[in-house]
C-alpha cells in the first residue's frame, strides 16, 4: 500500500485546490444532505454525516448552511432530493477514471460528464469498464508533525486498521482501512483528540498509470473540468504525474 500512498498524497494536493473553488459550498451541501437522508441527522450515529460536517467545517463553511443541509436531508426542509451516480471513462494518455456524482436529473448529467470527457480528449465508458483497475478504501491522512506515528499505528490497527504509512516527504500518516471499517478507526483515533487532514471512504488504484510531462496538462485539465461541474463530487484516477509536472502545473494554475 506504500505506492498507493504516493499516489493519494499526489491526488490530494490536487484536492487542496478544489476545495477553494466557489462550488465546495455547494457540493458538500450535497453530500450532508444525503448522508443525513441515509443515516439520520445525527452525527454522533452517522459517521458518515459526521465526516462530511468536519469537511465543511474545514472549509469554513457557515454553520447555517450546515444545519440547513442536514434539515433538507432528514425532511425536516423542502427541498432538492439528489441521487448518487458513477461514471466510467478513459482520460489522455489512457488513465482510468470514475466520477462520483450527486445529481436531480441524470440524464442531463451523463450528457453533460460525457461532453467534458470528449473536450479533453477522453472517453466516457460504460459501467464497469475502469472499476476493475481500483479498490474501495477507508483513507485518513494525519499531519505527521502534530502526532506520533506509534500511537497513530496502534489506535489504528487496534481498531481494525489494514495498515499505517509515513510520508516523510508529505509530512503525513495515512492510515487505510476496510470500509465496513473506517468509522471505527476514524472514531477511535477522534475520540483521542487525533488531528485529521482528511478522512473518507475513497476509490485506490491497485496500480498507477504513469503520464508523461507532455500529456500532464492534458490530464489535469480533464480533472479540472470534471471537479468544476457542481454535480460532481470525487474524481478518481490512477494517474502518476510527477513531481517537478505537478509543481509546474501548480504554480501555473
Amino acid at each position: 500500500m506504500a505506492g498507493h500512498s504516493k499516489w493519494a498524497n499526489r491526488v490530494h494536493r490536487k484536492n487542496r485546490q478544489d476545495a477553494k473553488r466557489s462550488s465546495a459550498f455547494s457540493k458538500l451541501s450535497r453530500m450532508i444532505s444525503v448522508a443525513a437522508r441515509e443515516g439520520g441527522g445525527d452525527p454522533d450515529m452517522n459517521p458518515t454525516l459526521r465526516t462530511y460536517i468536519d469537511k465543511a467545517k474545514e472549509a469554513e463553511m457557515p454553520k447555517d448552511n450546515i444545519e440547513r443541509a442536514i434539515r433538507m436531508g432528514t425532511g425536516d426542509l423542502e427541498g432538492v432530493t439528489y441521487e448518487s451516480g458513477l461514471y466510467e471513462g478513459y482520460g489522455p494518455a489512457g488513465v482510468a477514471l470514475m466520477v462520483s456524482v450527486l445529481t436531480d436529473n441524470s440524464q442531463r448529467t451523463v450528457a453533460e460528464i460525457r461532453n467534458i470527457f470528449k473536450d479533453h480528449g477522453g472517453n466516457l465508458g460504460v459501467a464497469g469498464c475502469v472499476q476493475w483497475m481500483f479498490e474501495s478504501k477507508g483513507v485518513i491522512v494525519v499531519p505527521r508533525d502534530q502526532a506520533d506515528f506509534d500511537e497513530v499505528f496502534m489506535i489504528a490497527v487496534e481498531a481494525g486498521a489494514e495498515d499505517v504509512v509515513e510520508d516523510e516527504e508529505e509530512n503525513t500518516i495515512e492510515v487505510h482501512t476496510d470500509p465496513k471499517q473506517f468509522s471505527a478507526v476514524y472514531g477511535a483515533l477522534r475520540e483521542t483528540g487525533m488531528p485529521t487532514e482528511r478522512a473518507e471512504v475513497t476509490m485506490i488504484p491497485t496500480a498507477t498509470n504513469p503520464v508523461s510531462d507532455q500529456d500532464a496538462p492534458k490530464v489535469i485539465r480533464l480533472l479540472d473540468g470534471l471537479n468544476d461541474h457542481e454535480d460532481v463530487q470525487q474524481v478518481h484516477s490512477n494517474f502518476e504525474i510527477s513531481d517537478e509536472a505537478l509543481d509546474a502545473l501548480e504554480a501555473a494554475s
